[in-house]
């Protein structure tokens, strides 16, 4: 497939894909915005907070949770299931529960728990069930309007949560730093539009050097979760297997599977995010992870986060990420936007009940 050749474009993505990632800057600084002015949650001691939410609602939280890490005073965890830590509550928890739809069944449970704990409690969703249990116990909620999938909504669920916890005193205002992120971002993506020739346009050539391949993605602190989002969008859009490790995490564990089985070593390819901001001795771990792969015969690549700020670095990397995976899909000859497998097992769960 010629990712040149802008005619394959419009049949292979007759929902627009390419549009959501073209606007992802845009969608992220709404978000902000928009986060200005929503309810909040009656002014408490905040000690601890919950995130709970599944998919893109959760890719959004990690995101938030790996940047705000060193500015934040109380702990924030990430919760994929549907019940809360035994520890989360009293008023003093503040559980916030992000939907996309609103009608996760994860996030509804978390949120009906936090309800029969007296926690202090934020809705976030476009609608749908959640919405109507916010409406009926007086929950404050954050809503926003998206139709497309909850993937491609990364900057609703990050912008809207960095709006929230800036109001509530959670960290300092980052409004400076977000305004650099977008400009970074918007300067970074003209060079992987579908107009770009692969000659000039590395996400064009990064999707070509993983065609075929068992994709691994690795990454350290404000780019764990990056790793994460890159692996996703590799499955979602591409529709391709992969997975996502962390370093330092990896070299105590994953190093040693460079051995079996043989046979499909050739077929992998480890991809290595990089940030300037990252701890030297996480520089250093990623260099030699990345050699001691090679020498085992996998192939390797990495990319080295643009923009001058930890929230750019972050989020052109991010940005990156989806566009490869947008071109890796009309490689493969595959529709970016539906997810026939997901949607099904989703339905099977559903009759279950």
């Amino acid at each position: 497939m010629n990712l040149d050749d802008l005619t394959i474009y419009p049949p292979l993505d007759p929902q627009n894909m390419l549009a959501e990632i073209n606007g992802l800057p845009d969608q992220l600084a709404n978000a902000w915005e928009l986060g200005q002015t929503q309810p909040l949650p009656a002014p408490a001691k905040i000690s601890r907070v919950v995130i709970a939410g599944m998919g893109g609602s959760a890719i959004g939280a990690d995101l938030l949770t790996a940047y705000i890490e060193p500015l934040c005073p109380v702990p924030v965890i990430v919760q994929r299931d549907y019940t809360l830590p035994a520890w989360a509550t009293g008023p003093d928890t503040l559980v916030i529960a992000s939907s996309h739809s609103g009608n996760t069944e994860e996030t509804l449970s978390a949120f009906e728990q936090a309800l029969e704990r007296n926690c202090t409690i934020l809705a976030v969703a476009t609608g749908g069930k959640l919405a109507k249990r916010a409406a009926e116990t007086n929950t404050p909620m954050f809503t926003f309007t998206h139709t497309g999938q909850p993937r491609a909504a990364v900057g609703y669920s990050f912008g809207l949560l960095l709006a929230a916890f800036t109001r509530l005193g959670l960290i300092p205002d980052p409004r400076a730093e977000l305004d650099n992120a977008l400009a970074a971002m918007r300067a970074a993506q003209a060079q992987w539009q579908i107009e770009v020739p692969a000659i000039q346009n590395s996400a064009k050539r990064q999707a070509g050097q993983l065609i075929g391949r068992w994709v691994s993605v690795f990454g350290s602190e404000l780019l764990a979760p990056v790793a994460r989002r890159w692996k996703g969008q590799v499955s979602e859009l591409a529709k391709a297997w992969g997975q996502f490790e962390f370093l330092p995490e990896a070299d105590h564990n994953s190093l040693a599977g460079l051995v079996q089985p043989e046979s499909h070593l050739g077929s992998m390819i480890a991809m290595f995010l990089i940030a300037p901001s990252y701890h030297p001795r996480n520089v250093l771990r990623g260099e030699l992870t990345k050699k001691a792969f090679m020498l085992e015969g996998v192939s390797t690549d990495f990319f080295i986060a643009l923009g001058e700020t930890r929230l750019a670095q972050q989020w052109t990397t991010l940005l990156f990420g989806d566009y490869m995976a947008y071109y890796l899909a009309i490689a493969y000859g595959i529709d970016p936007t539906p997810i026939p497998a997901l949607e099904a097992f989703k339905a099977e769960m559903t009759s279950a009940k």
